[in-house]
């Protein structure tokens, strides 16, 4: 498959920014308490001024409303993603937070974004800060060879596809998204390789852009990948408490100080 240039969008950041941290690939859920635990205390204790969410925080989203409907019965104790939408709606009242779609939560939609006072980030979008031009993108847009997840991608990202899903009820969504899910998992189980970033066309994203480091996650494979004639591929690591060794790291870059204009990756676990 032929690469492509999208258009980029561009964000200066303000002249107050100090810190800003990149994250990806936590795939939140509720069967999994340890990463949510350890999120919601990086979201509320990073320096960051600013903290970019680079797609997939969630393992799963089918609506906005799973988040922002109240509780069916009285009484009953608010659901996974609401408890998710006050951790971002308590970080934004001292930090900046921008969230990136990833494949598993590319419905996360504007209510729900402004409901907890989050700012879209567009699929790429190139990063002024430090002096530097960085280029940020989830990941998947550029994994060609992986022709069956690209023919989805397509499909799941069109419009009608998504508002006939999101028409349908609560239930019956979660239902599909579990299956699919499934077979996402069987397809790992089974031994088949999923396809990695193309590096002729994260060369050409950036030389494009005129940046000279392309920052992403979605392939669950942190490396830092030299590209030639000073371009980088900065792969984001994913988030697995249970795993051995756990993982949860945040890759954050400095304005000033020692590290300025260096990206750093700072272990949490």
């Amino acid at each position: 498959m032929a690469p492509t240039v999208p258009a980029f969008v561009e964000l200066a950041s303000p002249f107050d920014w100090r810190t800003v941290d990149f994250i990806s690939d936590l795939h939140l859920q509720a069967a999994d308490s340890a990463t949510s635990a350890a999120w919601q205390q990086y979201m509320q204790s990073t320096a960051a001024s600013a903290v970019f969410i680079l797609g997939d925080l969630f393992e799963v989203w089918v609506g906005d409303d799973a988040a922002l409907n109240a509780p069916a019965n009285p009484g009953e104790a608010p659901g996974f993603e609401a408890l998710c939408a006050d951790v971002l709606r308590e970080a934004t009242q001292r930090l900046r937070v921008f969230f990136m779609h990833g494949n598993r939560d590319f419905l996360v939609g504007t209510q729900f974004l402004d409901a907890c006072h989050v700012t879209l980030l567009a699929d790429p979008t190139v990063l002024a800060f430090a002096g530097q031009r960085w280029l940020l993108t989830h990941g998947d847009a550029l994994c060609l060879d992986d022709l069956d997840y690209m023919a989805f991608r397509r499909q799941v990202r069109g419009t009608d596809w998504q508002r006939d899903f999101l028409a349908k009820p609560l239930l019956e969504r979660r239902a599909i998204a579990r299956a699919i899910r499934d077979q996402s998992e069987a397809r790992k189980r089974s031994g088949v390789s999923y396809g990695d970033v193309d590096t002729p066309a994260a060369r050409q994203w950036l030389q494009a852009a005129q940046a000279a480091a392309l920052i992403h996650g979605h392939t669950h494979k942190p490396a830092d990948h030299d590209l030639g004639a000073g371009l980088a591929r900065v792969v984001l690591s994913d988030w697995d408490l249970v795993a051995t060794p756990p993982r949860a790291e945040v890759l954050r870059l400095t304005a000033t100080g020692p590290f300025a204009g260096r990206l750093q990756r700072v272990a949490l676990a």
